[in-house]
């Protein structure tokens, strides 16, 4: 790993794939989301514990989503202007302190505390992360985000499972152990932190060669508002799954949490699969293409799943999870196609809007399932991807590349 930051770096290998630097962020994000979904994975733990109601579970998720959605945009825009390659590590730092936090708490007002810290760690880091990403992709977007963002869906499949074989049995104290992955995240973004700032340094005082396609305002002002539109559709389902799946399914089929972890982690790893197949077709066919296919190609089996016995609602909902995966990083780069030259702010409001969304949408949803049932919750998000039908307004590929 030294070498990629011991020798400088130069303006050809500047425009070059430079693989350590996005599979390091990868690595990063999985680390992350492993310690951001331990927090919803051990919500039956709280519920139990603190004798919570859905309301007060959906009240962490907000507490946590609303710090990094509504900090991530900010961090976008002032890195845009003036990038800082070692906010990565320091953002680990807030979710260090936060495990921490949420090891100790004996009282729901510090569970909230230490859930917003961990989103404030998130915050920090996506935005940045997925710009070091952009900028080791050597053109290839697609690739590069696709590849950044499975290493947090891998996270947040391999966390349900952390925390149904080594949390649940070992209590809420046992958080504090994985602490130690906010330690390893540390050293390996302080390590991207300074190819960053190697990057940076290559490259001052060079023109930036910005791509821009010919789009008129309106036109673009439109697929902005369709893909915001197509990220609250798809992360308020994705909320449905992540905060409540493991209530609806102890409560309709009668498994035991820790099954119902294993259920989580089957979507989940599914999801993780959809987004790295995802990556490389968007390149190829464009953003458009899978945004189509990954929202309304779901449709149907999100329907199927609120009425499914329990052997198929795991297929459905790994179906839904490898289907649906791949919009997001499709989203994203599209974005920032239609806005050239804001990769940190774009960044930042799109993984904003996805925080953001599921928090509120947790939240909702949680009065809901107190009021109506758990069951309710998933009639009613079965429909969300319906929303996909708005990719007919987005741009194609052609028009975005000035075509």
């Amino acid at each position: 790993m030294a070498d990629a930051t011991s020798k400088p770096i130069t303006s050809a290998q500047a425009e070059t794939t430079v693989m350590p630097i996005i599979l390091a962020a990868s690595f990063c994000h999985m680390l992350n989301d492993i310690m951001q979904s331990m927090i919803s994975a051990i919500y039956p733990m709280l519920k139990t514990g603190f004798n919570l109601d859905f309301w007060q579970i959906g009240l962490l998720t907000l507490a946590f989503q609303c710090t990094a959605s509504l900090l991530q945009p900010l961090i976008g825009i002032v890195t845009d202007k003036k990038p800082y390659p070692y906010s990565l590590p320091i953002g680990m730092g807030a979710t260090f302190i936060g495990l921490f936090l949420l090891a100790g708490s004996h009282v729901y007002i510090m569970l909230l505390v230490a859930a917003a810290l961990v989103g404030i760690g998130s915050a920090v880091f996506h935005p940045e992360a997925s710009r070091v990403a952009r900028l080791a992709a050597g053109g290839r977007y697609g690739f590069a985000q696709a590849t950044f963002q499975v290493g947090g869906n891998f996270g947040q499949a391999i966390g349900p499972l952390i925390a149904a074989f080594l949390i649940v049995p070992n209590g809420q104290g046992s958080v504090a152990w994985f602490s130690g992955f906010a330690l390893l995240g540390i050293v390996v973004l302080s390590w991207v932190a300074r190819w960053y700032k190697a990057h940076m340094a290559a490259t001052k005082g060079r023109k930036k060669t910005i791509k821009a396609h010919n789009l008129p305002r309106r036109t673009v002002v439109v697929a902005l508002t369709v893909l915001a539109i197509l990220t609250f559709s798809k992360n308020a389902y994705m909320a449905s799954i992540s905060s409540y799946y493991t209530f609806f399914v102890i409560e309709r089929f009668g498994v035991t949490v820790q099954m119902s972890q294993v259920m989580l982690f089957v979507f989940l790893g599914a999801v993780a699969l959809g987004t790295l197949v995802g990556g490389p077709i968007g390149d190829r066919f464009g953003s458009k293409t899978v945004i189509w296919v990954s929202i309304i190609g779901a449709l149907p089996f999100t329907l199927l799943m609120p009425f499914a016995n329990l052997e198929m609602t795991i297929v459905l909902s790994a179906l839904v999870g490898l289907i649906m995966a791949s919009s997001f990083p499709a989203i994203v780069v599209m974005a920032q196609e239609l806005v050239p030259g804001r990769v940190g702010m774009i960044a930042g409001i799109f993984f904003g809007i996805a925080f953001g969304v599921a928090g509120i949408a947790a939240a909702i949803l949680g009065v809901f399932a107190d009021s109506y049932g758990i069951g309710f919750v998933y009639t009613i998000c079965a429909f969300l991807p319906l929303f996909g039908l708005l990719t007919v307004f987005l741009p194609s590929k052609k028009a975005l590349a000035g075509a």
